[in-house]
Parts: structure tokens; C-alpha cells; sequence
């Protein structure tokens, strides 16, 4: 098992559904219709439904937990700018970059970005700070 290092890069792709943001509001209490009803949506400058933020945020967490650097992992802070809307059935790319780390602390600073997979454009942006004894 190899320790994360400056520069090292994690990629991973994913979307979710409409029924996936429907669980997402039910779980938070979040029901705002601009998530749930298209006609609604369809009304506002985003003209469909767009995905809770911290839906899309979330992928951090699982990637951190369960891949990069994956289990025993430590959230222990995420920035996070929304830079565009999110929608559903979407192909989007995480993308992680070691920015900093710390083998005394086993810390690691994190770029975290996230990009729809056609267009390229960067949707949520922000830092992270994770802990693993073991990988860091």
C-alpha cells in the first residue's frame, strides 16, 4: 500500500438520478421544488431541475472514504464553491489533486473539482483537509 503523495491525481465519473434527488431531499427535509417539480423549475432561469449542491458535494466524501485514500479516512474540512447547476442523469468527473501533506499529522490537503463530463465546466470547486494514519 502505497502513501498519497504532492500531485497525485484521483479521477472518478458519476451522475445521479431523479429518484436519487428525491431521496436526497427526503433524508436533509430539503423539498424546495426547484429540485423536485419540473414545472416549477421550468419557471426559474435553470428552466429544469436542478440537484441539491451538497448531493453533487457529496461524491467528495465517498471518494475519500471508500477510494482516495479510501478507508480510515478522516473528513476533517471542505471548502466548496457552486459554480454552476447540477442536473440529473448528467455524466459528471470528480477530480482530486494532492496539494499538501503532512506525514507527521498523516494530513493531506486536497483540490477537489468537479466537472460535467461534456461541457467541461467546473461545478463545485473547493479544498480539503483529510486524515489517514495509514496512506498519508
Amino acid at each position: 500500500m502505497s502513501k498519497i503523495q504532492v500531485n497525485d491525481v484521483f479521477k472518478q465519473e458519476f451522475s445521479f438520478s431523479q429518484e436519487q434527488v428525491n431521496k436526497f431531499a427526503e433524508l436533509t427535509g430539503d423539498s424546495n421544488p426547484l429540485h423536485l417539480d419540473a414545472t416549477y423549475a421550468a419557471t426559474t432561469p435553470f428552466k429544469r431541475p436542478i440537484m441539491h449542491g451538497f448531493l453533487g458535494g457529496s461524491v467528495f466524501s465517498r471518494v475519500f472514504g471508500m477510494f482516495f485514500p479510501g478507508e480510515g479516512t478522516i473528513y476533517m474540512r471542505q471548502t466548496m464553491e457552486f459554480m454552476r447547476p447540477m442536473f440529473v442523469d448528467t455524466v459528471y468527473e470528480v477530480v482530486f489533486t494532492v496539494i499538501e501533506t503532512n506525514p507527521e499529522k498523516h494530513t493531506a490537503t486536497v483540490r477537489t473539482e468537479m466537472f460535467d463530463k461534456t461541457s467541461q465546466k467546473c461545478t463545485i470547486k473547493g479544498d480539503a483537509l483529510v486524515m489517514n494514519i495509514e496512506k498519508i
